[in-house]
């Protein structure tokens, strides 16, 4: 290979080094996670690493900050769809067709739990979070669902359900069966996101003729 063709790789390392600490901290949880075990899953030296991370905290704050852009990479697609279903159905499929989905709940789901104990941790997820909800917020705020919502939810009320829904569904995610494949995972979540948008912004008259 030559190093015109090594030189994207190497650049990319950092990235390389988070997906990594991903599936430790999925496997291990952030406490019995080490430096080392990231850099055995990233099959580098663990001075490495120190050259982009000084410490495990700081992988997880790159970790939460990338973790922010992918959201409002996300809801910039969510947007861009022409219906209010069709960008909810986006949001909860995004990452169905992953290559360990399971792995990124399972990440998710514990870093919910460190949140609840360590007030550093705390700050990035909500910082995270509220990216996450003002962006739904916006979305259905402009959509014609949500200015006449039928059971008078504000936009931001209905956002709090839409993402108590979508939690909880991350954490029902783990316990799937290994063999569930990318298909019945997405068509679960869209049945699911199709179920709760007729809840919140179909009449109860429209909902009973649905």
């Amino acid at each position: 290979m030559s190093q015109t063709l090594a030189e994207p790789a190497l650049l990319d390392r950092r990235t390389q080094i988070l997906e990594a600490a991903v599936v430790c901290f999925a496997k291990h949880g952030f406490h019995q996670a080490s430096m080392h075990d990231i850099s055995t899953e990233a099959g580098i030296s663990v001075g490495l690493i120190y050259r982009y991370f000084q410490n495990k905290e700081a992988v997880i704050a790159a970790m939460a900050d990338r973790h922010k852009n992918e959201i409002s990479d996300l809801l910039e697609r969510a947007g861009q769809a022409p219906s209010l279903l069709e960008a909810l159905e986006i949001i909860f499929t995004a990452h169905c067709c992953e290559d360990s989905p399971k792995v990124l709940s399972a990440f998710v789901v514990d870093l919910y739990a460190e949140a609840s104990r360590n007030p550093a941790v705390a700050d990035l997820v909500r910082d995270v979070l509220d990216t996450a909800m003002d962006g739904v917020t916006k979305l259905i705020a402009r959509s014609p669902e949500g200015q006449n919502a039928p059971h008078g939810q504000t936009p931001r009320e209905l956002a709090e359900l839409i993402f108590a829904v979508a939690r909880g569904m991350l954490m029902l995610d783990i316990l799937q069966p290994p063999e569930t494949t990318a298909a019945e995972r997405r068509a679960r979540q869209l049945g699911v996101t199709r179920r709760l948008w007729r809840l919140l912004f179909k009449s109860e008259i429209e909902t009973s003729y649905a």
